[in-house]
């Protein structure tokens, strides 16, 4: 039998472009599984409705190879479930060689889509490393330079200075403070730990 899959991340996207996709290349609409879900693992309601629906000698189609999953060492792993565990045969429409069925040697075509998806994911991890690399050197230069990170330190004014005296000296309890202020106790506390260290 063949099936298809289509994935998309959020409910607010398409699937329409990949619906046609897969129709075109001959898979029936009812053998379609779609979700709109993250790729970041497998867990997905329909993507796991499929899994226990192939059986060895079925193919799965897909438009292409992120639509699977978007965590190359995970599709790798669920690649080699699929064509060796459950020895069903994958096509990826938008890249030739990700094609396992058979072209007179189907060992052949098994290799060549392996090695593909290998180097795929090699290219895949080193880019990810080099962003890594390249956000925390831009990240060292802006210290460098003097940017600083993170929220800016907000000014305490003068009208709520002017509580924590009151506060000290027992002319204010705390919950005037904060309805007089309209802090928060936790930011209170932070403003008021400032104030001491300062006198």
């Amino acid at each position: 039998m063949i099936f298809g899959y289509a994935r998309v991340s959020s409910k607010a996207q398409n699937l329409d472009r990949q619906l046609v996709e897969l129709r075109e290349f001959g898979v029936p609409a009812k053998q379609i599984f779609t979700d709109k879900e993250s790729g970041k693992d497998f867990e997905r309601k329909n993507y796991l409705r499929l899994r226990r629906r192939l059986r060895e000698g079925d193919l799965l189609v897909v438009k292409s190879i992120d639509r699977l999953g978007r965590n190359y060492s995970m599709i790798l792993e669920e690649w080699a479930f699929l064509t060796k565990t459950a020895k069903c045969d994958v096509v990826v429409l938008d890249m030739d060689l990700l094609d396992t069925r058979s072209k007179g040697d189907n060992l052949m075509g098994k290799f060549i889509a392996d090695l593909v998806l290998q180097i795929l994911s090699f290219v895949a991890e080193n880019e990810r490393l080099n962003i890594r690399e390249r956000q925390a050197e831009g990240i060292r230069v802006a210290k460098q330079n003097g940017v600083k990170f993170g929220r800016p330190k907000t000014k305490m004014s003068a009208s709520i200075r002017a509580t924590f005296p009151l506060y000290c000296a027992g002319k204010l309890s705390i919950e005037e403070v904060l309805a007089r202020t309209r802090l928060k106790r936790s930011t209170f506390y932070k403003y008021y730990r400032e104030f001491l260290e300062e006198e």
